[in-house]
């Protein structure tokens, strides 16, 4: 079994400056034709956190459809900001999981439970110390979550290659490439850790100009072969 899989920081649809304009995060999505992708920030922020990916424009515009997810609120659409998309015969056999995290801030990972493969999603924090707490418990629940080959992806806010990350010895780190800031990128945020039984066949950041002006996030991209 082969699949593509990606990760991206919609920054609320806002692009680098704004204004609101999901049409073009969606154009971002299309251009990485995912098998499942992980997106971060789908909600707006305060209140009562409604969605900022407007559901009813995805299938439509992207072909892949939203987990099925119990939101923050009854108005958004992840939880802690985060969802995942797939196709939709993927979708029709996925058990969906919230995990939540350590750490000051409000932070929650969410698990894609496949017959294959199980898809973490998460969007770690702003502290180096809450990453390494939160990262550990992600190991930890990932091996408690069944024997299916396991991909943690997301926005792990670390830039360094060499610290915060050592919760995930028994993973394959895979960076594709620089994906933030969207307009000059020089940090690769977003990630992915793969358990040994998953063979990396590609990567990739999408570069293009509607991935450069919709966030300030490059959306990400590995092809996994399921061993």
């Amino acid at each position: 079994m082969k699949l593509r899989l990606a990760t991206y920081n919609l920054h609320k649809c806002r692009g680098i400056t704004g204004p609101h304009d999901p049409l073009r995060n969606l154009a971002a999505i299309r251009a990485v034709d995912p098998d499942a992708i992980a997106l971060q920030e789908v909600d707006f922020r305060f209140g009562a956190r409604p969605e900022a990916l407007p559901r009813a424009l995805i299938e439509r515009e992207t072909g892949l459809v939203p987990v099925d997810l119990t939101g923050t609120t009854q108005s958004s659409l992840g939880w802690h900001g985060q969802t995942i998309l797939m196709r939709p015969d993927l979708a029709r056999e996925v058990r969906v999981r919230r995990l939540p995290l350590p750490g000051l801030e409000p932070r929650g990972a969410v698990a894609a439970m496949l017959p294959e493969i199980t898809m973490v999603a998460v969007h770690l924090g702003l502290t180096r110390s809450a990453r390494r707490a939160q990262l550990a418990r992600l190991a930890m629940q990932s091996a408690r979550l069944g024997a299916e080959p396991t991909v943690l992806t997301g926005d792990f806010n670390e830039w360094a290659d060499a610290k915060g990350l050592e919760a995930l010895a028994g993973f394959q780190l895979i960076s594709p490439g620089p994906s933030w800031p969207a307009l000059r990128p020089q940090l690769r945020y977003d990630r992915f850790a793969l358990s040994p039984q998953l063979e990396v066949l590609d990567q990739g950041v999408e570069a293009g100009e509607d991935a450069r002006r919709a966030s300030d996030h490059l959306p990400v991209w590995v092809d996994v072969e399921v061993g």
